[in-house]
């Protein structure tokens, strides 16, 4: 049933800070049983690229969602939810949008804003890979894994997680949030405050990247999700 409900809907995965679409790799081939089309954008702030902010990771989304054919349903993973939040809602093709773990901020507030600002050098160009980022991300991914994917994070613009939002795209379309019980990524006041702000919550009992510890697990919930999604209306306008 689910494979037939999708067949015809476009999901698009949206990294997080210090990644690429790489990350994705465990979790496409299960999408793609489950009769998803899925794409991938690749972020520049994550590409080592001290110019690219938020705004341009923001322009290469849109101009991604903007290319895809038929209803678009965006999956944004923690930082990711920044230039989902900025362009989603203006594409007419996004039908509804799901926030894994993500930063679901109002316009106004930057990455940096609901934790009372920086926590790194904002005067360097780039943030460098976290310490302890094997803990903090992938504390229940297979060691070999965890330590593959550690390898292939690159260091992410500074400008990305200053830049404040113009929009709030959750606001135009149905939104759900998926919370990651075992997260040590995501501070815990955004665990607790952002999923109120969301049309429906979910929860998986992972850390921080569920694409890679429970590759299966996550493709299930999306479809659970896009189904009771597509049952909600549209948010009022304010």
């Amino acid at each position: 049933m689910v494979a037939e409900a999708t067949q015809e809907r476009t999901l698009v995965l949206v990294h997080g800070a210090w990644h690429g679409s790489w990350c994705w790799e465990r979790l496409v081939p299960e999408l793609r049983e489950r009769g998803w089309r899925v794409s991938m954008p690749d972020l520049p702030s994550s590409s080592g690229d001290p110019e690219a902010g938020m705004y341009a990771d923001a322009a290469v989304l849109r101009d991604h969602l903007a290319a895809v054919d038929g209803p678009i349903t965006v999956l944004a993973h923690s930082y990711g939810g920044m230039p989902v939040t900025e362009v989603a809602g203006t594409v007419p093709n996004v039908t509804g949008l799901i926030y894994l773990a993500a930063h679901m901020l109002d316009a106004g507030e930057a990455l940096v804003t609901p934790l009372g600002g920086a926590w790194f050098d904002a005067d360097e160009p780039v943030i460098p890979v976290p310490d302890g980022a094997n803990e903090l991300m992938y504390a229940d991914v297979p060691a070999d894994l965890a330590d593959a994917a550690v390898a292939r994070l690159r260091p992410q613009s500074t400008r990305s997680f200053l830049e404040p939002l113009t929009r709030a795209s959750w606001q135009q379309l149905p939104t759900a949030f998926v919370v990651c019980d075992e997260d040590a990524g995501l501070p815990k006041v955004l665990t607790e405050t952002l999923p109120q702000k969301a049309d429906l919550v979910r929860h998986l009992p992972t850390s921080h990247s569920p694409f890679l510890s429970r590759p299966a697990e996550l493709a299930d919930l999306v479809g659970e999700i896009s189904d009771a999604l597509a049952g909600l209306p549209a948010p009022s306008p304010a």
